[in-house]
């Protein structure tokens, strides 16, 4: 099995390979976090080297508690499949797109006909449900959903959660719907034109394409923000090809790959951590699976978009250092449900107007049960949330407050920063004790030093490390 991974591609593009995976050098991370910086880019902070830790963010002026201290927006992305069928949001920006009729009507049509979460059904306009399905959950009748997503049917007070109108995509596909013709523009233009599976795709193989997407969705999902790279660098390209009307040259796709260089990175299969229910005696056999599942996921994307000029980004040592940039540098994607913000607006009425707007709302309610508003949940890369270094006593958190509708990384301080002190989140729960904390963050490569943590083992006399 090991033999067949050492494919010509491998060895005919060995020095683009090397150069997209060389380590970039202090100088040329500062130079690039600096331009990130005069391009308006988390101001107030600077990227520096670190003695012990690689990249480190740093605050160049002082943060009161509770204070923005960035705000991140996301390289790539992607909502989890399984989340899909919970939450209906723009597949850019990720804010909820509709309205709150439609966001529960959905949910309730999905769980009527048993459809997996998220298959295709992102427009609304598509969901038809069967004749024999007389009755939904908890009793909802099929055409009082039916009349939530068409728009006839209104729940009380629903006009104070506004959501943007649903726009659908330029390709004309059904897996992708968004909250303006501007989001849904920027993702064309930024890679979902060679990812798109409906007629206006610039994708050559529509049918390979169904098949990678759908293997993702059964395997891991973190290959559609990988195939997004991908994308991203061969469409820019393009771009600045036919801009500059030049030759093809490949310093031109080095300099777009640059963001995706700043992550750190190791492969995929080496770095992800061991399952609780995988016995260390099967470890090694994990790991060949997980490469395996890159490997079968890198050739169902090469049949679907490969182009020879870019033979090397489709290079399994490269495919599989995105996926573990991933898996070592994200952070969650996550966004509330309005829902959730409905529920409680109904749940605070005076009591007279809560007693009449429940006799609409709480059959709804009942019907969607414990898990009546979950939030969009995914997976994201962010350039600069991804040079923030972990502490089990942070001073940052993400947050999202009341106004932050979208996919942005957001950074509160929890407590006051100044001038020159290195900014830290925790990568995991701060609260566990030490040795669930060790094991926590051992999935991450690294032994915590921080205070607390030399403080619990009895190195009280042990400064923190040298920064």
């Amino acid at each position: 099995m090991e033999g067949r991974y050492d494919s010509d591609l491998e060895l005919k593009y060995a020095d683009q390979i090397a150069g997209l995976l060389s380590t970039p050098s202090p100088q040329a991370v500062e130079k690039y976090y600096d331009k990130l910086a005069l391009e308006g880019h988390g101001q107030g902070l600077k990227v520096k080297q670190t003695r012990e830790m690689g990249k480190g963010v740093f605050a160049e002026r002082d943060f009161q508690e509770e204070e923005l201290v960035l705000q991140d927006r996301m390289l790539v992305g992607a909502q989890h499949f399984s989340n899909k069928g919970d939450s209906f949001v723009c597949s850019f920006c990720f804010c909820y797109i509709g309205s709150i009729e439609i966001q529960i009507g959905r949910r309730l049509f999905l769980r009527s006909v048993n459809i997996d979460n998220g298959d295709g059904l992102h427009h609304h306009h598509s969901l038809q449900l069967p004749d024999n399905k007389s009755k939904m959950t908890s009793h909802i009748p099929k055409e009082v959903v039916e009349d939530l997503l068409n728009g006839k049917l209104s729940l009380p007070f629903s006009e104070h959660f506004p959501l943007p109108v649903i726009t659908k995509c330029i390709g004309g596909c059904s897996d992708e719907s968004y909250c303006s013709i501007s989001c849904a523009e920027a993702a064309w233009e930024a890679f979902h034109s060679l990812l798109c599976t409906g007629e206006r795709s610039l994708c050559k193989n529509r049918a390979g394409l169904l098949d990678f997407k759908q293997h993702a969705d059964e395997t891991n999902d973190i290959f559609h923000v990988a195939a997004q790279v991908i994308s991203k660098v061969i469409l820019k390209s393009r771009k600045g090809k036919e801009n500059l009307h030049e030759d093809f040259n490949w310093s031109e796709v080095l300099n777009i790959w640059e963001p995706f260089a700043m992550g750190y990175k190791k492969l995929w299969w080496e770095c992800v951590a061991l399952p609780e229910d995988i016995d260390p005696i099967d470890e090694s056999e994990f790991r060949k699976e997980i490469k395996e599942f890159a490997w079968t996921s890198l050739q169902l994307l090469k049949g679907a978009i490969f182009e020879e000029e870019y033979a090397p980004l489709f290079s399994l040592q490269v495919y599989g250092k995105i996926i573990g940039m991933f898996e070592l540098n994200n952070l969650d994607l996550v966004v509330a449900s309005p829902v959730e913000d409905y529920f409680i607006y109904i749940d605070d009425l005076p009591h007279s107007e809560k007693i009449e707007a429940e006799k609409m709302t709480r059959p709804f309610l009942e019907a969607l049960g414990d898990g009546y508003a979950t939030n969009c949940e995914g997976t994201a890369f962010f350039p600069l949330q991804s040079c923030i270094n972990h502490s089990c006593e942070p001073n940052c958190k993400a947050f999202k407050r009341e106004q932050d509708k979208d996919g942005q990384a957001i950074l509160v301080a929890t407590k006051p920063i100044v001038k020159g002190e290195q900014i830290f989140i925790s990568y995991i729960e701060e609260d566990m004790p030490l040795e669930e904390r060790e094991a926590s963050l051992s999935d991450y490569g690294f032994v915590c030093k921080c205070t607390k943590c030399l403080q619990e083992k009895g190195n009280t006399s042990v400064a923190a490390p040298d920064i």
